[in-house]
């Protein structure tokens, strides 16, 4: 998981007021609900010392946000004043909650959005196709194409003396309109840095659109006939081919990350190892077990690689924090421009501390190294 987005966090100081709440507005009474649930929220901020401001800012963006339809949450981060940044949940979250502390309480956040795939899907038909492309930090593009062919779509029955001209000059029209489609399609797949391109809709154009794309994308491209460009067509098929090839797609990450992690020897195992590492900018892809009961903390300074385990390694900062193990983990993966892997419990039981890290290099300084 690619943690850029949340570079703005980090880009001025605290404190930070955090909130994670549910604000589904599935049934009559969500609206007032929200509001209590909020209320309550805000109430815990002022009595942890949050000032008045900033609650204000973040009750606009709560009140004021633009509705979804059925389940979801809301995050959100503000300090001296303004919301930095707030996204919508796909889910509401495990329960609400509020903190109050000196570096956003993120983990929740991260937990829920796992492991991000940038994905093309393209719902295709002989006249042209219907492209969407979703970029790891979750921004949607799309594209209508319009095929440049548009006589003559259909073959002929057979019979006549012009069955195969026409015949021909069909395939031919297919083939431009599907070149179009694959041109704009790579289009998007580039802009995006696609992981996976899913081709749903009429199975010729699939496979016509799939064979005339560039070299560098045939190896992403999942065909699927599910899916129709016609009017009023149930989507649910075609919906669900993407988000179970998006599923799969993250998995295949997270199985990367552990092999990459397995293959070192003896280095980046455990809070110790990944805290020595961060220190020395060394970490490539931090993998983390999510555990929201976890009450572990750590100490930092002004830098992102200002963090240890305990306030004497800081012996260059004149008063080092103590805050939330989690929190100072990514605020030293963001700064370092180091990748998260967020872990189901099951997905790496052995893990030591439920931390670890691939690092970007090994050398004789690497703590836990046997030079033996």
């Amino acid at each position: 998981m690619q943690l850029s987005f949340l570079r703005p966090l980090y880009d001025r100081p605290g404190p930070w007021c955090s909130v994670y709440l549910d604000a589904s507005r599935d049934t009559q009474d969500a609206r007032p609900a929200l509001d209590l649930r909020w209320r309550a929220l805000a109430d815990q901020l002022a009595a942890d010392g949050a000032d008045e401001p900033t609650i204000a800012a973040l009750d606009r963006v709560v009140r004021g946000h633009d509705p979804l339809p059925g389940d979801y949450g809301l995050a959100a981060f503000a300090s001296g004043g303004r919301v930095v940044l707030s996204e919508y949940l796909a889910a509401p979250p495990l329960r609400d909650l509020s903190a109050y502390t000196p570096l956003p309480h993120v983990m929740p956040l991260l937990a829920q959005r796992g492991e991000q795939v940038a994905w093309v899907r393209v719902l295709a038909d002989r006249t042209g196709a219907d492209a969407v492309a979703v970029s790891a930090g979750g921004v949607p593009r799309r594209a209508h194409v319009t095929g440049r062919q548009t006589y003559p779509l259909r073959r002929v029955q057979p019979g006549g003396w012009s069955q195969s001209r026409y015949q021909r000059a069909a395939m031919e029209a297919w083939h431009h309109n599907a070149g179009d489609a694959a041109a704009a399609t790579a289009e998007l797949a580039d802009r995006v840095g696609a992981d996976v391109v899913v081709v749903a809709g009429d199975i010729r154009a699939t496979g016509m659109i799939a064979a005339q794309l560039p070299a560098r994308w045939q190896d992403v491209v999942v065909r699927t006939d599910a899916g129709s460009r016609a009017g009023g067509a149930d989507p649910a098929a075609m919906d669900d081919v993407t988000v179970q090839t998006i599923a799969e797609v993250a998995d295949q990450h997270v199985t990367a990350a552990l092999d990459r992690f397995g293959t070192q020897e003896d280095v980046g195992a455990g809070l110790d190892a990944v805290v020595a590492a961060l220190q020395r900018n060394q970490v490539d892809t931090m993998l983390l077990v999510d555990d929201p009961s976890a009450i572990g903390e750590l100490w930092i300074g002004p830098r992102p690689t200002d963090i240890a385990t305990a306030p004497g390694q800081l012996a260059a900062v004149s008063d080092p924090q103590r805050v939330r193990a989690d929190a100072a983990l990514v605020r030293a993966l963001v700064g370092t421009d180091a990748d998260l892997t967020v872990l189901g419990p099951d997905e790496a039981p052995e893990l030591a501390d439920g931390v670890g890290a691939v690092l970007r290099y090994v050398d004789p300084a690497t703590p836990g190294r046997d030079d033996g």
